[in-house]
């Protein structure tokens, strides 16, 4: 089985133009590709590691990844999948945002000669003449084809920018550069950017009558359609800054049953015959298999010696042992705890286990709140100043748990 035989079993190729070819390209090594991230934020996340994975399975493979960090195309933002235009980032915000993606991108992908290369859109797209521009990509490009594209259609209604609009030429004209400079010949990303991808692929045909490639990654989905990745607190980051080890474990030991396969074909590197097997497992080993997800993408993302305790302080928790050592905690400062004590509602805003003291508050009154295994139904209960000195360790609903501690 080549690799691309393998990305077809793991359910991870969405669409793809010149199948027989691209299958040929890449299954020889002979493929020069590149995946383009956007610095929006400071830490990559989940939607961007199943990118992150299918470069290194490529690269495995015997192809050559070229990472594309869009410090210039960062400056528009991406109208795809969007119901409103992106807030606009300084320069000094998307220069640091590049910085914190090429260090976490390096626990994934190879660099160095006959390697991979990352290079940066802010190099050449914010040289550009505009006059140059319209004139030498611009007239490649049918207004009426690009409204009829998903990523602007889906706009149209509340209003899509000028600058917006733009985005599509952007990612176009990044492809013909990459092309000419740096011999890429495929081009690869989430399903949602086909339209942006095809557009590439036609500028170098029509400017340089060259072949050129492009093939897009299923989007990971739960049962409900929903994106992956999400939580009530907002995304799942590769940043352990952001979400501690523990807390990315926890993310993926708790999906839906229905979700557990799926994930583990798509994100783990478990060879396909082994996942055969696991697919063979009666219902009653669901929790060994989420144990297996979640340690096998906290040991790629974070390194084995932080999925080994992010298991162990798991299932010390849940077996009632109180190992807590690598629970998500929040320290205060003792000057900011009243001699009183705090609200378990108010605490439990400050350890962000809730958006509101009102909706803490209910979330108590309803019975889904624990402090050191009791449960709460009072939702004017105060945790005093001695207990957080001790620590006290919060449980939300069944599956969070969360340490306060006076610091």
């Amino acid at each position: 089985m080549g690799i691309y035989e393998e990305l077809q079993a793991r359910g991870l190729i969405a669409q793809v133009t010149d199948e027989s070819e691209i299958r040929e390209l890449i299954n020889n090594g002979g493929a020069r590709f590149y995946i383009g991230f956007d610095p929006t934020a400071d830490s990559l996340h989940v939607g961007h590691f199943m990118a992150l994975c299918l470069m290194k399975r490529l690269q495995m493979a015997g192809n050559r990844p070229v990472v594309l960090i869009g410090g210039g195309t960062g400056y528009i933002g991406d109208p795809s999948g969007r119901t409103d235009m992106r807030s606009m980032l300084t320069p000094e915000i998307i220069q640091h945002n590049c910085d914190c993606f090429k260090k976490q991108m390096e626990r994934f992908i190879e660099f160095g000669d006959d390697k991979a290369i990352m290079v940066n859109n802010a190099d050449w797209l914010l040289d550009l003449n505009y006059i140059e521009l319209l004139r030498e990509v611009g007239a490649h490009f049918s207004v009426n084809n690009m409204l009829r594209a998903e990523c602007y259609k889906q706009r149209m209604e509340k209003g899509l920018s000028f600058l917006e609009f733009n985005y599509m030429i952007m990612q176009a004209y990044d492809f013909w550069y990459l092309h000419n400079n740096y011999g890429c010949n495929m081009e690869f990303g989430g399903d949602d950017q086909w339209s942006n991808m095809l557009a590439g692929t036609e500028l170098i045909r029509r400017k340089d009558g060259d072949d050129a490639y492009a093939m897009t990654i299923t989007l990971l989905l739960n049962s409900e359609g929903k994106k992956m990745g999400k939580t009530a607190r907002g995304a799942v980051w590769l940043d352990p800054a952001k979400t501690t080890p523990y807390e990315f474990y926890q993310y993926w030991r708790n999906v839906d049953d229905a979700d557990v396969m799926k994930c583990i074909k798509m994100l783990t590197f478990i060879p396909l015959e082994e996942i055969e097997e696991m697919e063979k497992w009666d219902d009653s080993r669901i929790n060994e298999k989420k144990t297996v997800l979640a340690y096998s993408l906290t040991a790629l993302v974070h390194g084995e010696e932080e999925a080994s305790k992010a298991k162990s302080t798991a299932e010390a928790i849940f077996s009632g042992a109180g190992d807590d050592e690598n629970m998500p905690s929040t320290e205060i400062a003792g000057a900011d705890v009243p001699d009183e004590g705090i609200s378990l509602a108010e605490l439990m805003v400050v350890c962000k286990l809730a958006e509101s003291r009102g909706k803490a508050k209910k979330l108590i009154e309803q019975g889904g709140v624990t402090v050191n295994g009791e449960k709460i139904s009072d939702m004017f209960t105060v945790i005093s100043k001695d207990a957080l000195k001790d620590s006290v360790v919060i449980r939300k609903g069944k599956k969070v748990f969360h340490k306060a501690l006076i610091k």
